[in-house]
């Protein structure tokens, strides 16, 4: 599996320096060096990944969101918080009236599905530009998920999500943020508003691609929501 080759170059790229007194001496030069020796080497290994990916009839997302997303997984997956190979990546810095979520298989870099997703309706009109983790925010929270089990709701069958990232998502299951489908998110609805519907916060996706979506992406794989407000170096709760 490829999430294989990284961790032990992304665990030397989030470790902590000795403190500020101390920057300068040998030490720390040469870990700053081991760091940026690291660094470089996994952006290589992106851009070869990146370059490889089967995109079929599908956009490739943008090399920056689909980067920060693989820092992320290959260290979940090395923790074994997430079990399957799939990785679910929303990018909330493009327009919500193009396809901005993609499910990527890693096993065989290949892109599944890209679709159209909506943030919550206080996050903004066409474009996402506030988040919240609070309840009745009816706003979307960024970062890393696990996905969960599957359930019928009001919105039919719903897939919950767990938040991993203390303050930013983790009241995710609380708050009701699930993925499910609305008929809001629809080109016909872009057409007659101008814009895709917004949800109450959850990543709301077309009634015709739930089901395959779903059934894919369900019980603990990745999803990670960008947006270049925040950088993948801020998160600290995934690595503790």
């Amino acid at each position: 599996m490829i999430y294989k080759i990284f961790p032990s170059i992304l665990f030397l790229l989030f470790s902590i320096f000795p403190n500020e007194t101390n920057c300068y001496n040998t030490e720390t030069s040469k870990i700053q060096e081991v760091v940026v020796t690291a660094e470089s080497t996994f952006d290589s290994k992106v851009d070869t990944i990146y370059n490889s990916l089967n995109s079929s009839q599908f956009e490739l997302p943008n090399l920056e969101s689909f980067k920060e997303a693989l820092k992320g997984f290959y260290l979940l997956k090395e923790k074994g918080v997430i079990q399957k190979d799939i990785l679910t990546l929303v990018d909330f810095s493009l327009s919500s009236n193009v396809k901005r979520l993609w499910v990527i298989d890693l096993s065989t870099n290949t892109i599944l599905y890209n679709s159209l997703v909506a943030h919550g309706r206080n996050t903004g009109e066409e474009f996402a530009n506030s988040f919240s983790n609070a309840n009745s925010s009816f706003k979307s929270s960024l970062g890393f998920y696990v996905t969960g089990e599957t359930y019928n709701g009001k919105h039919g069958m719903s897939l919950k999500l767990d938040g991993l990232e203390k303050g930013i998502n983790d009241n995710a299951r609380e708050r009701g943020v699930v993925m499910h489908s609305a008929n809001y998110v629809s080109n016909s609805f872009i057409k007659c508003n101008k814009r895709l519907g917004r949800s109450q916060g959850c990543p709301a996706i077309p009634q015709e691609s739930l089901n395959k979506i779903v059934n894919t992406i369900k019980n603990k794989s990745c999803l990670f929501i960008y947006h270049p407000s925040r950088s993948f170096k801020e998160i600290g709760n995934l690595f503790s």
